[in-house]
């Protein structure tokens, strides 16, 4: 099992190019994961929608995020 990045933010000693990049990555490659899951999308979005509270936030903003998750690392890692 991979370790856990944790940032810290301090303008004194800012995060690493490639911490940042390692996290993008870490991040995309978990989204696939969860959507590959036995969930489907329309799950996930119930799910989430129940835990932030419908008023905050909307399926389609909800959507938005879970589409582009995956796409982070091929627009952020160069």
């Amino acid at each position: 099992m991979e370790k856990q990045i944790k940032i810290v933010k301090d303008e004194f000693n800012p995060e690493s190019t490639e911490l940042l990049a390692k996290s993008i990555i870490q991040v995309s490659e978990a989204s696939k994961s969860l959507l590959g899951s036995g969930l489907n999308q329309r799950a996930l979005i119930v799910l989430l929608l129940d835990m932030i509270g419908a008023g905050k936030i909307t399926k389609s903003q909800i959507k938005l995020v879970l589409d582009n998750l995956p796409r982070l690392r091929a627009w952020y890692i160069k």
